[in-house]
């Protein structure tokens, strides 16, 4: 797992809003996929740093989110 060195690491790329996050703002994330990994960043401060999963990590972070 690495972090990138900001979001605009990420330029060009389509971010995609959780659907858990609510209108009202709070705790939201955003991902975006390249060819190499999906970078994970905070909503509410798209010009920070974002996380940089490979795909294997992606997966895994996925299912265990999955099981809460």
């Amino acid at each position: 797992m690495k972090t990138a060195e900001n979001a605009t690491s990420g330029a060009g790329l389509a971010w995609c809003k959780s659907s858990y996050s609510g209108a009202e703002g709070g705790q939201c994330v955003e991902v975006a996929a390249d060819p190499n990994a999906v970078l994970v960043r905070d909503s509410k401060d798209s010009a920070g740093s974002a996380l940089s999963l490979g795909p294997k990590a992606w997966v895994e972070f996925v299912k265990r989110a999955a099981r809460g």
